[in-house]
């Protein structure tokens, strides 16, 4: 496997020089400056390039190969009329990306917010803070923040009852952060943070988008992009939608194992794959991921190997994990993908499978430190750590 970690670029707190010590071989990265729809420029591309590679020594090299992300406009998951100009210019960047040799690119199809917690400091017991998404709490916000049109159908009485008291017991500064928190613009955004005013305008451009129309609109997207594509040798790695259902009365096509199978079924190119992401699809009870990873192992190209721990009441509710303590059996997942990579040697496919640690708990000395959201340093070198070593010990079964 290719050992990568994530870098925002030249204003994240952990730098390549701290990413070149943790053993780590590819850059996960993205030109964030970039306004979603505009094309990434080449000559910007191989800035960004030079930034991360230029101070390659024998032992020490460090190689952007995974974007993450891309971000596709709004006007395209609409399928608005104006949408083909954003198409065009998503294409012209993967063309852009091919030529500087960079040609495995994650995305996702989430209308509206990237991924979502309602903490994004939440201390646990031996004093590491986690990010973590708790079903009340972001009830509380829909109902009697966000104030969404209509929102109480899609809750219980009781579970209205519940985060009315939730919301009752907050401050003034509770509602605030927690607030800031859902709608703010998180890593690997590429907007601006909305206000609450906006952010409600936008959630209402969906209010005829269902299931079927977005599905249909990723599906549209894709049958232009996946054939150049293919000409170029670029891989396309579709992240789950985080947390893996529907919210805030936003469609979510991504969620399980039969929305992979119905977008597989629907354009079986061989660029057509997954970001297989243990966290976000571990954090629905019913996704079976060592299963998964073994059923759809062809169309992995790029991995998160982190782990989410459901709440024992409320299975929506989840924190992140330790990457070997959560509630997926991460060591069978990997071995999945090991055997994957087995299959591959033997085909014209012999491609490594990208992972990365993700979303590491805040630990030691950089509780005292600046850090973007789930991306301290040392959280994630200690589950690079046990990844890489739980690696070395399955390779050592198989040979």
């Amino acid at each position: 496997m290719r050992e990568a970690w994530r870098w925002f670029g030249p204003n994240d707190p952990v730098t390549i020089q701290d990413i070149r010590q943790t053993g780590a071989t590819d850059i996960v990265s993205a030109l964030h400056s970039i306004p979603t729809g505009e094309v990434w420029p080449l000559e910007k591309i191989r800035g960004h390039q030079q930034l991360i590679e230029r101070n390659n020594e024998p032992g020490s090299f460090l190689v952007w190969t995974v974007v993450e992300s891309i971000a596709v406009h709004e006007d395209i998951k609409l399928g608005r009329e104006n949408n083909q100009q954003y198409v065009d210019s998503w294409i012209a960047s993967m063309e852009n990306l091919a030529k500087c040799g960079i040609k495995t690119i994650c995305y996702n199809f989430m209308p509206v917010i990237d991924w979502t917690r309602t903490d994004l400091e939440f201390q646990l017991p031996n004093g590491a803070y986690a990010l973590r998404f708790d079903q009340q709490k972001f009830t509380a916000f829909d109902l009697f923040i966000l104030k969404r049109e209509n929102a109480e159908a899609d809750y219980s009485e009781e579970e209205i009852e519940q985060s009315k008291s939730i919301f009752d017991a907050m401050s003034e500064d509770d509602k605030a952060l927690l607030t800031k928190n859902i709608i703010a613009g998180l890593p690997g955004k590429m907007t601006d943070a909305y206000t609450i005013d906006n952010f409600r305008d936008m959630l209402s451009n969906y209010k005829d988008i269902n299931k079927d129309i977005l599905r249909k609109n990723l599906f549209s997207f894709l049958s232009q992009v996946l054939p150049k594509a293919e000409q170029l040798g670029v891989k396309l790695a579709i992240h789950p939608d985080d947390p893996p259902r529907d919210m805030l009365g936003l469609p979510r096509i991504i969620c399980t194992s039969a929305d992979l199978e119905r977008l597989f079924s629907a354009l079986p190119s061989s660029a057509n794959g997954i970001t297989l992401c243990v966290g976000t699809f571990g954090s629905r009870p019913d996704n079976d991921l060592p299963e998964m990873a073994k059923k759809y192992g062809s169309r992995i190209h790029f991995s998160h190997l982190r782990g989410v721990s459901r709440d024992a009441n409320e299975q929506r509710s989840f924190t992140e994990a330790q990457h070997l303590s959560s509630d997926v059996d991460m060591v069978e997942i990997i071995s999945a993908l090991l055997k994957e990579e087995t299959l591959r040697n033997n085909t014209e496919n012999n491609q490594e499978i990208f992972i990365r640690p993700d979303h590491g708990h805040q630990i030691l000395d950089d509780l005292n430190k600046e850090a973007n959201p789930g991306y301290s340093c040392l959280g994630r070198l200690k589950g690079l750590a046990e990844i890489r070593g739980v690696i070395k010990a399955l390779n050592a079964n198989l040979s």
